[in-house]
């Protein structure tokens, strides 16, 4: 299996006291329009942090919230946010931060984030 090496690389650098950070995914926002992102936007730089919430929503069970500085932007994609909610239901110590801001007709793909443990 190829991910042990890495993973096994990744707890031995942790456990030495270096910072290390191992990305778990890489999304668009979605959700933009119903949020404050528009707002916002003006505001945002790569590299900012981000705040995931689990959210009760009976449109969808595994729903995270994004959020900026107290902001909600929008949400992980319902295709890719099982993984991340079951994480953070188990208290994994999951960061997010702004990895794409775009100037694009389609909302979807005018802000991109990443998933990481540090």
């Amino acid at each position: 299996m190829r991910l042990l090496p890495s993973l096994l690389f990744f707890f031995a650098l942790a456990a030495s006291g270096q910072s290390v950070q191992l990305l778990v995914q890489s999304s668009p926002l979605a959700g933009f329009r119903y949020g404050e992102a528009a707002a916002v936007m003006p505001d945002l730089q790569h590299g900012d942090s981000l705040d995931l919430v689990r959210e009760e929503n009976p449109h969808d069970p595994n729903a995270v919230r994004v959020e900026w500085r107290g902001h909600k932007l929008g949400y992980v994609p319902r295709r890719q946010n099982a993984a991340i909610a079951w994480g953070l239901d188990r208290g994994t110590p999951l960061r997010a931060r702004v990895s794409r801001l775009a100037d694009h007709p389609n909302p979807a793909r005018r802000i991109e984030f990443e998933v990481y443990i540090e």
